[in-house]
């Protein structure tokens, strides 16, 4: 944000006297960021938009109840997190429920380019609840503190301090499993390209 746009609160008061262009501000500037983390949260691309527009007309309707307490993207990000969580539980997505290190993920470029990488890490988050996924997000990517996050998704610091602590293990467990199948295909792909060899010197 410019130094020259209007501050967040700014916006919401606006909002809160009905003021559509002030929505319009707002929408467009938490857009990337919102629909990013209801991605990852959803895994339902299809849906995020209609998710999105849903937690605009909430801040809508709600901005005038806000105390500004918290920071509004905080109030924002808490909207998107339950709307997320309801559109997953209509849905029936299944996920494994797990009760997550950047070092280690950043080991596998050993092995595979970023595009691989990405392709990687998002098979890994579609493994997990949305609340460890929306965690995981909120930490890594949105790089919000533990007491920011727990504001957003309702929960003590020590919850969320409990989720990523799993995360970061199903991780690393997932990760091992990995790299043990790409030594396994290296090892075959070794042996074929030494037969093909033989062959070759033998024919």
């Amino acid at each position: 944000m410019h130094s020259s746009e209007p501050a967040d609160e700014t916006l919401l008061r606006r909002v809160a006297k009905r003021d559509v262009g002030a929505l319009e501000l707002l929408y467009g500037r938490y857009h990337p960021r919102v629909s990013r983390f209801l991605h990852r949260v959803t895994r339902q691309p299809e849906l995020i938009e209609e998710i999105y527009n849903d937690v605009m007309f909430v801040v809508w309707q709600s901005a005038g109840n806000f105390r500004f307490r918290s920071k509004v993207s905080t109030r924002i990000m808490g909207i998107a997190y339950r709307r997320g969580l309801k559109a997953v539980s209509r849905a029936g997505a299944p996920t494994l429920a797990l009760d997550i290190d950047v070092e280690v993920y950043a080991s596998r470029d050993r092995h595979l380019d970023a595009f691989e990488n990405r392709r990687w890490l998002e098979r890994f988050l579609a493994q997990l609840s949305p609340e460890h996924r929306a965690v995981i997000e909120l930490t890594y990517y949105l790089e919000l503190s533990q007491q920011e996050i727990a504001d957003i998704v309702g929960c003590p610091v020590n919850t969320v301090k409990t989720r990523v602590f799993h995360a970061r293990k199903a991780l690393k467990n997932y990760l091992s499993q990995e790299l043990h199948e790409l030594e396994r295909i290296g090892r075959r792909e070794d042996e074929r390209t030494g037969s093909r060899v033989a062959r070759i010197a033998g024919g």
